[in-house]
């Protein structure tokens, strides 16, 4: 191991303290051996051997690195550079072993073991390990996004976040996962996903146990057990857990619809809704009962079916107790009660508990019947009479006799005289 050289240049303590971010902002950058930092001069044609090339005043030597062509002002900043060309990493960390290309990153990488946090915020108190991070932080306070797109014009507080942000506009990938040859436009999108493959999960909640593999989502599920929902409408007051479900709530009041279906043509306020949505074209249903086989295209018409075989009716009405699988079902049964017809027909004036009963009724005045039998070309304004046709062609008697057992439809069922029934005395 090549560790510290023992007259290593001062300068490397001094980039130590200097932020990251404005680092990396400037692509071609010379550091002097002060605290000011200037862009590289142009170059004239007399090159100077051993890589050294003057600029047009004839007093400040440049020095040109043969592998990227990238200049420095001395020796020493060139000599650092190469080593991202090398590989060199002579600066060890003692608790670790970890090792790293300058000094300044191994005292940075330092202060994980140590746990110091010497940058803190005026403002909120937060603390922080570079100063760098400091000062992209304060950008949160002051609202300040120096960072512009040229494409779009968007704005962003980190030089790095314009980076990746730059990738969408020229549609670089160049982050690529070794395991199934996916590409990203972030580093940390790929670190993210690689965990798939692994299957780590190590971010764990400390109430329940749950594991998580992103931080995010880990502090995202905290606040189920805190109670908190830090995200408000400022047009309702109604709180998320989640600012992108606060995103999508307030396309409610907007009526914003940005997600479309290429297929039909419908648009919805979030990308969760549009791919529910497509279903409805592909036939796809994912969610398979383990009880009956049965498939759904939602998780909820699911969860609904399996009250089914559970029989749990968990909605009860207050007024009879009759219980409901879904509490929609129960809000329109407690309309029995009040007797609230809120759909009124806007032909005859005559009022509905559901609005699907309401669209069924308009369809007298209409004349439309949209369920036609292929069997006989009749059609039907409604779903269950047409089913109930149906079943003269295919001969399916569902509704049995509770006293002798034979099968009817159910208009002869209602007419049917029991002999058994009858015989009883």
């Amino acid at each position: 191991m090549n560790c510290e050289h023992p007259n290593e240049h001062h300068q490397e303590e001094h980039l130590a303290m200097l932020s990251s971010e404005e680092m990396q902002c400037e692509s071609v950058v010379s550091e002097s051996s002060g605290s000011q930092r200037t862009p590289s001069l142009p170059l004239n044609s007399n090159n100077v051997p051993g890589g050294q090339k003057q600029n047009r005043m004839g007093k400040m030597k440049i020095h040109l690195c043969p592998e990227c062509g990238k200049t420095f002002t001395s020796p020493s900043l060139l000599q650092r550079h190469q080593r991202v060309h090398t590989g060199e990493k002579p600066y060890q960390c003692s608790d670790c072993e970890m090792c790293f290309n300058r000094m300044g990153t191994l005292k940075k990488h330092q202060l994980l073991h140590t746990g110091e946090k010497p940058y803190r915020c005026l403002d909120c108190g937060k603390s922080f390990r570079q100063s760098g991070a400091l000062k992209t932080h304060q950008r949160v306070h002051t609202g300040e996004k120096p960072y512009q797109c040229l494409d779009c014009g968007k704005s962003f507080r980190k030089c790095d976040t314009l980076s990746a942000h730059q990738r969408i506009h020229t549609g670089e990938k160049p982050f690529q996962c070794q395991e199934c040859e996916m590409s990203f436009n972030r580093h940390s999108t790929l670190k993210r996903h690689q965990l798939i493959h692994t299957g780590e999960k190590p971010f764990y909640c400390s109430d329940c146990g749950k594991r998580f593999r992103e931080n995010g989502a880990l502090k995202t599920h905290q606040l189920i057990h805190s109670g908190e929902k830090p995200f408000q409408c400022l047009v309702c007051g109604k709180s998320f857990r989640e600012s992108g479900a606060l995103k999508t709530h307030q396309r409610s009041h907007t009526g914003e619809k940005p997600y479309q279906c290429l297929v039909c043509g419908k648009s919805f306020t979030a990308p969760s809704l549009l791919q529910r949505h497509l279903r409805v074209h592909t036939g796809e249903k994912p969610f398979q009962c383990p009880d009956c086989g049965k498939s759904f295209n939602q998780q909820g018409h699911l969860q609904l079916h399996q009250h089914v075989h559970t029989g749990e009716k968990p909605y009860h009405c207050s007024e009879c107790w009759k219980g409901f699988v879904r509490q929609n079902d129960l809000q329109l049964h407690l309309r029995v009660h009040t007797g609230e017809k809120p759909y009124h027909c806007s032909e005859c004036g005559k009022s509905f508990i559901r609005r699907t009963d309401l669209q069924l009724h308009q369809r007298v005045h209409t004349g439309e019947k949209p369920y036609h039998c292929s069997e006989c070309g009749k059609s039907f304004t409604a779903p269950s009479i047409f089913q109930r046709h149906l079943r003269i062609h295919t001969g399916d008697k569902p509704h049995r006799c509770s006293e002798c057992g034979n099968s009817f439809q159910l208009s002869k069922l209602k007419t049917h005289k029991c002999v058994k029934k009858e015989a009883k005395p």
